[in-house]
């Protein structure tokens, strides 16, 4: 576990003032790829959702096709990680960091246009990185960490402070 995920558990542990296990709930839908392990599809932890990587598995038919494109591959995948965002009473909006891992990086130009049609306001952070192998030979795995949007402000809630006497 990286040092920023140690961080943001820690900040969702302390802002929650109660231990993070009493917090742990599973996510899980049959619109998403059924796990392929011993993991959840996705936990919420106090009001964060911590997404499982995913990759292009077609949630009806449990079936993975090696040879489809990086664009589908991603298109596929993104898909999946939505449906797991939606049980969780989230959307792509959520979405607050994600790291992709890639199989081949030379590809990344035809995967980031396909990320890209999905993220359009304000792109969550993102790391991405190449690595040797991925499950069933996928191109691309993705995982998210989302939470709650903040609330929205009307403009009359913004008053000018008042002048000093």
């Amino acid at each position: 576990m990286g040092k920023h995920m140690r961080e943001v558990l820690l900040a969702v542990i302390l802002s929650a003032g109660v231990p993070a296990s009493a917090q742990h709930k599973a996510i899980s839908t049959p619109d998403a790829p059924k796990a392929i392990g011993p993991y959840s599809q996705a936990i919420q932890a106090g009001d964060m959702l911590f997404l499982a990587g995913q990759i292009a598995i077609d949630p009806k038919t449990q079936q993975f096709n090696a040879d489809a494109s990086i664009e589908d591959q991603t298109r596929q995948t993104l898909e999946n990680l939505r449906a797991v965002l939606k049980a969780g009473g989230m959307t792509m909006r959520n979405v607050v960091s994600v790291s992709v891992f890639m199989k081949d990086l030379s590809e990344f130009a035809n995967m980031n246009t396909v990320y890209a049609s999905y993220f359009k306001e304000a792109p969550p952070t993102r790391t991405t990185v190449q690595v040797a192998a991925l499950p069933r030979n996928a191109k691309i795995e993705i995982s998210l960490i989302a939470m709650p949007l903040p609330p929205k402000r009307h403009h009359e809630e913004f008053q000018p402070p008042l002048p000093p006497r």
